[in-house]
């Protein structure tokens, strides 16, 4: 059990199921503090059941409003004095083809994966920076190549891909990490809750939830990369291959990405 993660304080948005919580399981285990976030009590509220013999911190917030970001963030610095580890993870996916979906679609998503990224770390980066800590963004491989069906889910990626990569340069004198990762399909809520072209949520996913990698190996490969200080991890073969394909032959990628999410000329995935 490494020791890296000894009294650090990490802040983890959408804590409370899949990889945010996967990140608490083992984080706990190892001494760090733990503040959290998430749009739903009930399920913080278990989280805190879970673990009453520690101090969790969590916070009822949905990171697409700003204030909420705040609130999260200046509880956990009030609560434990400051932030070594900001995980951004909190995050919603959409299938639905641009053609037969609202424009709020787009701007929801937008909201949640990249300004809930952003108000996050505005708000905590005075901490970070004092303490030369680590942001990390969850991205998927979304951010390296659009997908049919997640056009919204896609440019939320590539803007939180871009953005962080502008902030890692900016922050490379001041000591701060800043890196992102792309699980690729890993067991999680967020296909169900993935919005359809209403901007609902859809309440079941297309794959194979079976054969697709558990939380906890994502959650083990995300905080060996924040140890190593990496600046990028692209978990999966089949999403290696896929950001080489569209890098050197996109039009090939084009072709393989389209065959993957497509039958008979309808969207199956």
């Amino acid at each position: 059990m490494s020791s890296f993660f000894q009294n650090k304080v990490v802040a983890i948005t959408g804590g409370s199921e899949g990889i945010g919580k996967a990140l608490i399981d083992l984080l706990i285990p190892m001494g760090a503090k733990i503040a959290t976030c998430g749009r739903t009590y009930e399920k913080l509220y278990n989280l805190q059941m879970e673990y009453t013999n520690v101090m969790l911190h969590t916070v009822v917030a949905d990171v697409s409003n700003e204030q909420d970001c705040k609130k999260f963030i200046d509880s956990t610095i009030k609560t434990f004095g400051g932030i070594d580890i900001l995980i951004n993870n909190a995050g919603m996916s959409m299938r639905a083809l641009f053609k037969d979906s609202s424009v709020d679609v787009i701007k929801k998503l937008m909201d949640i994966n990249f300004f809930g990224t952003v108000y996050c770390t505005k708000h905590a980066l005075p901490s970070l920076i004092e303490r030369k800590g680590t942001i990390v963004g969850v991205s998927s491989i979304a951010g390296y190549r659009g997908l049919p069906g997640r056009s919204g889910y896609s440019a939320s990626k590539f803007a939180l891909q871009g953005w962080l990569e502008s902030l890692r340069t900016e922050l490379m004198e001041d000591g701060v990490n800043v890196m992102w990762v792309c699980p690729g399909f890993t067991a999680s809520n967020i296909r169900f809750s993935a919005l359809n072209n209403k901007g609902e949520a859809t309440g079941e996913s297309v794959m194979d939830e079976g054969k697709i990698m558990p939380a906890e190996d994502c959650a083990k490969y995300i905080l060996n990369a924040i140890e190593k200080k990496k600046r990028t991890m692209v978990l999966t073969f089949q999403g290696k291959q896929t950001i080489f394909l569209n890098k050197f032959f996109p039009s090939l990628a084009d072709k393989l990405v389209h065959k993957f999410y497509y039958k008979q000329g309808k969207l199956v995935k």
